[in-house]
């Protein structure tokens, strides 16, 4: 593992943020941090990246390397009025990294950047501001990236954009990558494994599709002729408009896939509708 925080505790006032929090990460995989405003997600970077001490507990990096690690922290660190060779010129130079134009060109390509684009980051999508803060956290080449609500206040193509990424830099580069979010959907899509944090407390940690599959109780599927399917009497379903929820567990779904494409009937999609109590109130550790 190359990071690994044991009973991790912080208490603020009478407030406890974090509640003995063990947590490992191993190279090429991502992990996420799910939970609600005020779970203690960001408590939980803070002191794995340094930044502040817990009360109890401790922090473990197996690395030789001069960074190991690199984050962003609720929001991406650049400043507004410089360009983005300039932020990262800057950077670089505060870490002692290369700041060379061939090598501020390449990590600027690293994260979808244009090296070409000149004008001050005030400009700047906040999907763009995301990249550039990644591609300041990996100027040091670290082997641990932490994101902090990466996908906050992105439209959809800018959180598929950032998920393509951080898929990426995992099996590519062979980083680990811990990343925080309260968007459950966006955090199975990307990550290896969930760990469910509830008031500083973790509740829930596993494999991301063990978890999945054991907190849904029911499936949307959609398609255009879906709810003329006359399979709907056999099960429990909720009619919808273009699509139907249906309320079995994963043995049975592969079942009624299987049932409607056998009648030709056209699936558009089949999300999985998770139990947010099963989620968060049942201890799975």
């Amino acid at each position: 593992m190359i990071l690994t925080g044991r009973s991790l505790t912080k208490t603020y006032g009478h407030l406890r943020a974090l509640q003995q929090v063990n947590i490992s990460c191993a190279p090429g995989k991502i992990y996420g941090l799910l939970g609600a405003n005020g779970a203690g997600k960001t408590t939980l970077f803070r002191i794995l990246l340094g930044l502040i001490r817990p009360d109890q507990g401790e922090v473990m990096i197996n690395s030789d390397r001069l960074k190991p690690l690199g984050g962003i922290i609720e929001k991406p660190a650049a400043y507004e009025y410089l360009s983005a060779q300039q932020n990262l010129r800057l950077f670089s130079k505060i870490q002692q990294a290369p700041a060379d134009d061939t090598t501020i060109a390449e990590r600027l390509v690293a994260v979808g950047l244009s090296p070409e684009r000149r004008d001050p980051v005030r400009n700047f999508s906040l999907g763009m501001k995301q990249r550039l803060g990644i591609a300041i956290a990996l100027l040091n080449d670290p082997e641990c990236l932490v994101l902090d609500e990466p996908f906050s206040g992105l439209d959809p193509i800018g959180i598929a954009s950032l998920r393509t990424l951080i898929q990426e830099l995992a099996t590519e580069k062979g980083l680990s990558i811990l990343v925080s979010s309260h968007i459950v959907d966006e955090l199975a899509k990307v990550c290896d494994e969930l760990i469910v944090l509830k008031q500083g407390e973790i509740v829930n940690q596993g494999a991301t599709q063990e978890i999945i599959s054991a907190c849904t109780e029911s499936y949307i599927i959609a398609g255009p002729e879906i709810t003329r399917a006359d399979l709907w009497d056999k099960v429990d379903v909720k009619i919808l408009r273009q699509s139907v929820q249906v309320f079995v567990g994963v043995e049975e779904i592969g079942k009624i896939i299987s049932a409607l494409a056998n009648k030709g009937i056209q699936i558009t999609s089949c999300t999985p509708e998770i139990s947010m109590p099963l989620l968060f109130d049942q201890i799975r550790k």
